[in-house]
């Protein structure tokens, strides 16, 4: 994980705005569910953001790569980030409600840091990084409880499909590092979404049967916001926060994330999430704080000031 510059004031609204955009996507992929199957719903949102990357790399004039071989790794990458992803953390909200969902997925980060250490040799498991990921599995933990182990249910199996949507995001970025070096952004989101929608069609229809148009205006405004403004105009925002403000502040869009998804939920869809679950979103975002390390860096110039 790269060190964190200075953030701009331009990337701290960028930030707060991508926060927005993605801590809502949850809210909108349950109002999706009432009108349309898991799967569907992803292929929707890869596809038609996929259509609008590719008008927008060529209204760029940007090149569009030829090989085999980035396009084979193009395939896997779309499996990794957003086909496996994007299914579990959609099946994963049919049983579990949409905060829920949010404050698992901000676990990503200590997924990445984890696997990042073993396939990368400049990504080590050091003291601070082992505390955070420590800190941050306690928090889950402590949402699941101990009963998961006794009772495992349909609603322990939707934590865990996010969680194991954690682990795909993780790979995805070990796969980026290896394979994906030279391409501009907007180019690799375009092809890996191509790869996406070239998987989701035929295991949707497999799945969950022939395609249906979507219906209900609620239905239809939903996938929109997930395709369009969550994936496509979210894939955009992202890029230009990488370019202003480096990878390691863009955690703190996984740390802002979770608190607008619990307030979403609980005014537009009556979630009610038990007060171990908030004990456990601490304990996450505390992780996260601790991976992030500037915060305890500021602590320690304090001490040594006094």
């Amino acid at each position: 994980m790269s060190t964190a510059p200075n953030i701009p004031l331009r990337a701290w609204i960028d930030l707060l705005l991508l926060a927005l955009i993605w801590g809502a996507i949850f809210l909108f992929i349950e109002y999706a569910l009432d009108g349309m199957t898991p799967l569907w719903i992803v292929f929707h949102r890869v596809f038609w953001a996929m259509l609008l990357l590719w008008l927008y790399v060529i209204a760029k004039g940007m090149a569009v790569p030829r090989g085999l071989a980035v396009w084979g790794a193009f395939l896997v990458m779309g499996a990794l980030n957003n086909v496996i992803p994007f299914g579990l953390i959609t099946w994963g909200q049919t049983e579990i409600e949409s905060g829920l969902a949010s404050i698992l997925n901000a676990t990503t980060a200590f997924s990445g840091i984890v696997v990042a250490s073993i396939f990368l040799v400049d990504e080590r498991l050091t003291a601070r990084r082992l505390a955070g990921v420590a800190v941050g599995v306690l928090g889950v933990a402590v949402i699941m409880g101990l009963d998961v182990l006794t009772a495992f249910d349909l609603r322990a199996l939707g934590q865990l499909a996010i969680l194991g949507a954690t682990t795909s995001y993780a790979f995805a970025g070990v796969w980026a590092r290896l394979y994906m070096k030279g391409l501009t952004p907007a180019v690799s989101a375009a092809g890996m979404l191509t790869g996406s929608s070239l998987i989701m069609l035929p295991l949707a229809w497999m799945v969950e049967g022939t395609p249906t148009l979507p219906h209900g205006a609620l239905t239809i405004a939903s996938l929109a916001y997930i395709s369009v403004i969550g994936t496509f105009c979210a894939y955009l925002l992202y890029y230009r926060i990488l370019a202003a403000a480096g990878s390691g502040n863009l955690m703190l869009v996984t740390i802002m994330m979770p608190p607008l998804s619990i307030l979403l939920g609980a005014v537009f869809l009556g979630e009610k999430l038990a007060p171990s679950t908030y004990i456990g979103c601490a304990l996450i975002a505390a992780g996260l704080i601790i991976l992030d390390g500037r915060a305890l860096s500021l602590l320690g110039k304090g001490r040594k000031a006094a």
